[in-house]
């Protein structure tokens, strides 16, 4: 059984962030959703909404059920009120500085028996862990994009992470309905490493003129049996984030498939990044979460 019941995510407002929030409060805990602005966290809460109003519509839940979930949500711009949370998840900006100051304030704010988890695809559960003066308390939970959506977790632990700690985020995140598999503290774990050459070579195909972005998903769709496209894919995980993907692993593999193309980085100097912005291999009038 978790120890968990109150959890706090960092980093709310953004794709990942809300999506990891709404599995936790999905789950029954109780969810404190954190982010610098308030406008943001609105906005995301208006999306969680529609994305519950959908599930009711289909069927796939009472409104009872949604109205419970929703009323298990709180949002806030007071890292105070994290402050008797038991499992933090920080899912902000790619940043090993960001998130080992974010850790630092954690530290001065939360319970001894708080348990900081980092959502990071390319940085070092380690390094990030080094922020704070709980290192034994630290460990990697990393959700798959949507959160809301998709079931995987990659549960790493750091050189100083407990085996408690792992133990106990392990356990949550299968109280969460979410399948956990364990990976080394290594950039991009198991999926990334294997994904961010692939979405690469799919831009390479855009750019070298193969065929048109739809018809490069739909064919990846058809013929491999993937759910989503690879376009469509880094389209919702941000053309800036599959950036900084490619720039943690490249210097790491050597391998040219994880180098940025060229294509990609136009694409982000002119503010097309993807849902995020409203365009990105695909236009999108409609700014709704994904799956709501």
């Amino acid at each position: 059984m978790s120890k968990i019941k109150k959890v706090g995510v960092c980093g709310a407002a953004g794709t990942m962030g809300a999506g990891i929030a709404i599995v936790a409060a999905r789950a029954g805990f109780e969810t404190v959703a954190y982010d610098l602005s308030a406008d943001a966290l609105e906005k995301a809460a208006t999306q969680t909404a529609g994305f519950f109003d959908k599930s009711v519509a289909r069927g796939k839940m009472s409104e009872v059920d949604r109205d419970a979930v929703l009323g298990r949500l709180t949002s806030t711009t007071d890292l105070e009120d994290l402050g008797d949370c038991d499992l933090v998840i920080e899912a902000v900006f790619e940043d090993l500085a960001t998130k080992q100051g974010l850790l630092k304030q954690l530290d001065g704010i939360c319970g001894e028996r708080t348990i900081f988890a980092s959502n990071t695809s390319t940085l070092s559960i380690t390094e990030i862990a080094s922020g704070c003066e709980r290192q034994d308390r630290v460990v990697g939970l990393h959700f798959c994009l949507p959160a809301q959506l998709m079931k995987l977790i990659e549960v790493s632990p750091g050189i100083n992470t407990s085996k408690e700690t792992f133990h106990t985020a392990w356990v949550w995140t299968e109280a969460t309905g979410q399948i956990p598999v364990e990976t080394q503290d290594k950039p991009g774990f198991i999926l990334n490493a294997l994904l961010v050459p692939f979405n690469n070579d799919a831009i390479r195909a855009v750019e070298a003129g193969v065929a048109e972005p739809g018809d490069i998903d739909k064919a990846i769709k058809s013929g491999l049996g993937y759910k989503m496209g690879p376009l469509e894919l880094i389209d919702l995980i941000g053309l800036d984030t599959q950036i900084r993907l490619g720039e943690a692993f490249y210097p790491i593999t050597l391998d040219p498939r994880a180098a940025a193309p060229a294509l990609l980085r136009r694409m982000v100097a002119a503010g097309d990044l993807g849902r995020k912005s409203g365009r990105g291999f695909f236009d999108y009038g409609n700014k709704a979460m994904f799956g709501g």
